[in-house]
Parts: C-alpha cells; sequence; structure tokens
C-alpha cells in the first residue's frame, strides 16, 4: 500500500485544535452548538485542515469516493453530543458525527463534500454491503456476527451499561441500588431484558425513544435511565444541571468504524489516524461530550 500525506499528523492536529476551540464558544450543552457546514449555515465550515495528495492504493471504497468526488457517511441523528441533526437550523452535531468529519478530512474532503446518510441500526450492516455509504459511525459496537459482513477500524469510544440519574440524587453504583424503585430504557432494548431477567425487583418503564426516558427523569416520574453509558453522557452534557451519570459500567462495548469487509487499506490508514490522532480525539470529546463531567480516556485501536 502507497499512503501519502503533505500535512504531518501534528500539524492537521494543531489545526483541529484551534478550530474546535473556536467553535467551543458556543454553548456546549446544545445539541446544535458547534460547527455548521453545507447543511449547517454555522461560520466554521471546515474543522480540521484537509489532507492533500492523499493515495490510498488498493481500497475499493476510497475509489469510489473519488470517481463521485464525495464522501458519503452513515451517521445517526437523534442522539445529543453523539449524533444529532439540530431541524430547525440544520446543523449536524455530536463526538460521532465530528469522528466522521475527522476521517473525511484525512481522505482530502471538506465539508461541503460530505454527505450524511442517517441509516437505522438494523440497516447498517446492509447500507455497507450495497456501498450506499462509504463508512458508518454512530454507536455502533464490534461484534463478531456483524464481523461476518463488514470490517470495523477502532474502536475510537469503548462504552457499556450505564445508568443516567437526576443531578441532586445520591450516587449509585450497582442496579441492585434500584430495588423497589423505576429504571427507564428503550423498548426491548438490551439493557431494559437485562433488568427484567435478572433483577425482578426493580420496576421498569418503556418508550420508544430515550428522550422520554429523560424527561421522565427530569420531571421525577422514573428513577434511573439504562443505556450505553456513551448515549447518556451525551444527555448528562445536554441537560447538566438536571442529570449526571452514575456508577461504572456493567457491560462492555466496543465502538468501531463500520466499512465494506475486505478493504484493510481504509481500515489501517483510519487506524493510524486514531493512533496518531490523540489530541483531536479528546478536542473532539471535550466539544461534544466535555461538559458531561465524565472523563474517558481514547482507547487503544485493535486489528479488526
Amino acid at each position: 500500500m502507497r499512503r501519502t500525506r503533505t500535512l504531518a499528523g501534528i500539524g492537521i492536529a494543531a489545526t483541529a485544535l484551534l478550530a474546535l476551540t473556536a467553535c467551543n464558544s458556543g454553548s456546549p450543552s446544545s445539541p446544535g452548538a458547534g460547527t455548521g457546514g453545507e447543511e449547517g449555515g454555522g461560520e466554521e465550515s471546515t474543522w480540521f485542515e484537509v489532507a492533500t495528495d492523499v493515495q490510498l492504493e488498493g481500497s475499493p471504497t476510497f475509489d469510489a469516493i473519488k470517481e463521485r468526488d464525495k464522501v458519503v457517511i452513515g451517521v445517526k441523528e437523534d442522539q445529543p453530543g453523539l449524533g444529532y441533526l439540530d431541524v430547525t437550523s440544520g446543523d449536524r452535531t455530536g463526538f460521532d458525527v465530528d469522528i466522521a468529519r475527522w476521517i473525511a478530512a484525512s481522505l482530502g474532503y471538506d465539508e461541503d463534500k460530505i454527505e450524511f446518510k442517517p441509516i437505522a441500526s438494523a440497516n447498517r450492516e446492509q447500507a455497507i454491503v450495497n456501498g450506499d455509504i462509504d463508512y458508518y459511525v454512530g454507536t455502533y459496537s464490534i461484534n463478531d456476527k456483524r464481523k461476518e459482513l463488514i470490517d470495523f477500524a477502532g474502536p475510537y469510544f469503548v462504552t457499556g451499561q450505564g445508568l443516567l440519574i437526576a443531578a441532586d440524587a445520591e450516587d449509585a453504583d450497582a442496579l441492585e441500588d434500584f430495588n423497589g424503585k423505576t429504571v427507564c430504557s428503550a423498548t426491548g432494548s438490551t439493557p431494559i431484558q437485562n433488568i427484567k431477567a435478572n433483577f425482578p425487583d426493580i420496576k421498569t418503564q418503556e418508550y420508544d425513544l430515550y428522550s422520554a426516558c429523560v424527561q421522565d427523569l427530569i420531571d421525577g416520574k422514573v428513577d434511573a435511565v439504562t443505556t450505553d453509558q456513551a448515549i447518556l453522557i451525551g444527555y448528562a452534557a445536554q441537560y447538566p444541571d438536571d442529570v449526571k451519570v452514575t456508577g461504572g459500567l456493567f457491560t462492555e462495548e466496543n465502538y468501531g468504524v463500520g466499512l465494506a469487509k475486505g478493504d484493510d487499506v481504509l481500515r489501517t490508514h483510519i487506524n493510524e489516524l486514531f493512533t496518531d490522532g490523540g489530541d483531536i480525539w479528546q478536542a473532539i470529546f471535550d466539544k461534544n461530550l466535555g461538559s458531561s463531567g465524565i472523563e474517558v480516556e481514547q482507547p487503544a485501536v485493535d486489528a479488526y
């Protein structure tokens, strides 16, 4: 594989940090805060200095990107702090979205050359297999079943089942602390099934959307919300005066970038980007999720 870039990693990192600092002058707790590009209309259209003369020989995905002169990225748009679309302003923000932008910049593509496609969780593998998207970034857990169909770069984030409680509530360290209390999650989700199967003394409430659970928590109708801690951190960043993340992780999930199976060249490129870009990763986290008060370290990448 021949891979060249005219910008050294440290130069890209410095530029990104400056851009992120400038963007952080807005309210980081608002899911619509931050940069906007072609879709958003914000003042800052480019977060990262775009690499030039990128050559990823042997990557069919990169060949397709070059042919259409555009990167097509699968994302989520209903998770504040992670992947969120403000339908009023058109701003697309969040940790995952900015990770996706960072990868696009490393491939030589600015915001005006990115097309974001919202893809439902159940359709992610098929969208990658069909070539509908070039890669997917959106709370995408790496597991063996998915790896039968696609490949992953990363992980770029490690999370697991966690708990969100009222900001003035006493911290909890275990699910047993909620015996006799009500915990809310998405209908049919793994976390709510875990509670029903293993913690019969906990009452449960289910909604189609996590946002409904969070609103019930703020209104005092439930005692906790449970799902992946990364999602909960996003809500804690959105409502820092009302809710907080408590306790540790009850499971472990590794979020990766979903790629076409067999595209080892692109996977290696992204893994090297993550390995060399710790300062950028931290700046992205601080900008989108830092106000949650949770400190998280960038994980080491694995050879997925």
